[in-house]
């Protein structure tokens, strides 16, 4: 989920979720929700500053939803 993406690449550069957020201008209570994956959708203003800042495509964005709509769809037709 994007939520691990932004976690996992904060922690590879080596930023807090407080300087991640000075840098986004993001606050750090909505940065660590979208971390957690509670904030299900974010604007896509917010993601391009964060994957910006981070050095994300967002084309990263339509790789992940095409694996996990795939997953879903595979788990569907096996549940039958």
């Amino acid at each position: 989920m994007i939520g691990d993406m932004i976690r996992y690449r904060r922690k590879e550069k080596g930023l807090t979720l407080s300087e991640l957020s000075r840098q986004t201008g993001v606050s750090k209570s909505y940065l660590s929700y979208l971390e957690r994956n509670m904030k299900r959708n974010p604007s896509i203003e917010i993601v391009k500053r964060i994957f910006l800042i981070l050095d994300l495509p967002l084309s990263s964005l339509m790789t992940q939803d095409r694996v996990i709509n795939h997953v879903q769809f595979k788990h569907k037709q096996n549940s039958h």
